[in-house]
C-alpha cells in the first residue's frame, strides 16, 4: 500500500510554526487539496477551524497536540507518522446546519461541528418559543440562551450547560437550555438526528438574541433554524488507543 500524501497545518504561534516546519521536513509539505490526509497541529479549537476550512476537499483530518491531549487530538510524537495515520480509526461527524433570520429580514447560514447556541445580547433574558418539526414544544423559554449539540460537542458548551454527554452512535442531539428561569423543571430534551429545531424570538427589539454556530455569530435574530446536514460527512482519525467513541464513554464517568 502506497504511503499516504499528507499535508501539515498548523496553529499560527511561533512553536506551532517550527514543529509545522520540521514534520514538512521529514513528511513532505503538500498542499491541502494535494494530499490524501491532512495533519493538524493545534488544540481542539484549531481542529474545528481545520474542518471548517478544509471541508469541502472531503479527505480525513489527523489531529496532534503538543501539550495535553485535546478531546479531538492525538498525542504528539514526531516519529512515525504514517504508521499512526495507517493504523488510526475513522470517526464520521455530520454538522448541524444554522438558518438564521435577522431583524432585518436577511437570512445567514453557517454550519456547526459543535453546536448552535442561541444567547441574549442585553442584560433582559431572552424570551424564546421551542417548535420541534413544525410542532411547538415550549411555548416561552425565559433564559439566557439554548444550544443544540452534536454527539461530539455535547462535551464541550453543552457539557458547561449540565447538558447530556451524547455517544457518537447514539443517532440523538441534545437540546440543552441555559441558565433557565422558566419552565423552572425544564434541564433540555434529547430529539431524533433527523429532527427540525426552530426557535423564535419572543420580544427581539426588547429582549435582542444572537445566534452562534461553532465561531460564526448572527445577531439580532428573529428565527433560527438547525438541522443535520447529513450530505456532509467529516471524517477524523484516531490512534486506536483514543478513538472519539471511547474518550465520550469515558467522560461519563468521570468523578
Amino acid at each position: 500500500m502506497s504511503k499516504p500524501v499528507v499535508a501539515i497545518v498548523a496553529v499560527p504561534s511561533d512553536a506551532g510554526r517550527a514543529t509545522c516546519q520540521a514534520l514538512q521536513e521529514k513528511y513532505g509539505a503538500a498542499a491541502p487539496d494535494e494530499a490524501d490526509v491532512i495533519v493538524a497541529l493545534g488544540g481542539d479549537g484549531f481542529m474545528l477551524q481545520t474542518l471548517h476550512r478544509h471541508m469541502n476537499l472531503e479527505i480525513p483530518i489527523y489531529g496532534m497536540n503538543q501539550g495535553t491531549v485535546g478531546f479531538l487530538m492525538n498525542s504528539f510524537e514526531a516519529d512515525g507518522l504514517l504508521d499512526r495515520i495507517d493504523r488510526a480509526e475513522t470517526a464520521v461527524l455530520h454538522p448541524l446546519r444554522m438558518k438564521a433570520t435577522q431583524e432585518s429580514g436577511s437570512m445567514q447560514e453557517a454550519l456547526a461541528i459543535n453546536e448552535v447556541s442561541l444567547l441574549r445580547q442585553s442584560r433582559q433574558a431572552a424570551k424564546i418559543s421551542i417548535s420541534i418539526d413544525g410542532r411547538v414544544r415550549i411555548p416561552e423559554l425565559v433564559c439566557d440562551g439554548v444550544l443544540v449539540a452534536t454527539p461530539a460537542g455535547s462535551t464541550a458548551y453543552n457539557l458547561s450547560a449540565h447538558g447530556p454527554i451524547l455517544p457518537l452512535d447514539a443517532g440523538v442531539m441534545a437540546l440543552t437550555p441555559i441558565s433557565a428561569f422558566r419552565p423552572r423543571r425544564w434541564r433540555g430534551a434529547l430529539l431524533p438526528r433527523n429532527a427540525k429545531v426552530e426557535f423564535e424570538i419572543l420580544d427581539p427589539y426588547k429582549r435582542p438574541v444572537s445566534a452562534v454556530a461553532d465561531t460564526t455569530e448572527v445577531r439580532d435574530v428573529v428565527v433560527v433554524s438547525i438541522y443535520e446536514e447529513r450530505e456532509i460527512a467529516l471524517k477524523l482519525l484516531f490512534d486506536p488507543e483514543h478513538n472519539l467513541e471511547e474518550r465520550i464513554l469515558n467522560e461519563q464517568f468521570q468523578p
